[in-house]
């Protein structure tokens, strides 16, 4: 598991957020808040983008973003290239996400799964390893640059 841990969502992903933050809390995991902390309307890029910064300034490891469907957050993260951004529905994915892509934030869509889910998704992601081996090869020819 990483040390180092961002999370952020957009009004529609909030109340998830803070469902997933006190479960982190009770893992005794620390977690960097992104925003946004109110209801009111705005715009999922803007803290994908702001996760995605982190990522590549070396301040966090990995990342959760929640949005309505997961989908906004994860092409807007997957702008930067140290981000290596998955939407996950179900447990398996996010486990070989990690294992496979070296995939290092997790997108949720909060209007797709539950909490319960969600949280069995979110273990899934932080409980996994990069594999490496075959693979590593594999995600070196993900970035085009």
């Amino acid at each position: 598991m990483t040390n180092r841990l961002g999370i952020a969502s957009d009004h529609a992903g909030l109340e998830l957020k803070k469902v997933l933050v006190a479960e982190l809390e009770k893992r005794s995991l620390s977690v960097r808040e992104f925003g946004t902390t109110t209801n009111d309307s705005c715009d999922y890029p803007d803290f994908a983008h702001a996760v995605g910064r982190a990522i590549e300034n070396d301040e966090i490891d990995q990342a959760i973003l929640i949005c309505g469907t997961g989908v906004g957050m994860s092409i807007a993260a997957n702008r930067h290239p140290a981000v290596r951004a998955v939407v996950c529905s179900e447990p398996l994915s996010a486990r070989m996400s990690r294992q496979h892509n070296d995939a290092n934030t997790l997108c949720l869509g909060a209007r797709v799964i539950g909490a319960g889910t969600a949280i069995d998704i979110l273990e899934a992601f932080l409980e996994a390893d990069f594999e490496g081996g075959r693979h590593a090869s594999r995600v070196a020819k993900i970035n085009l640059a």
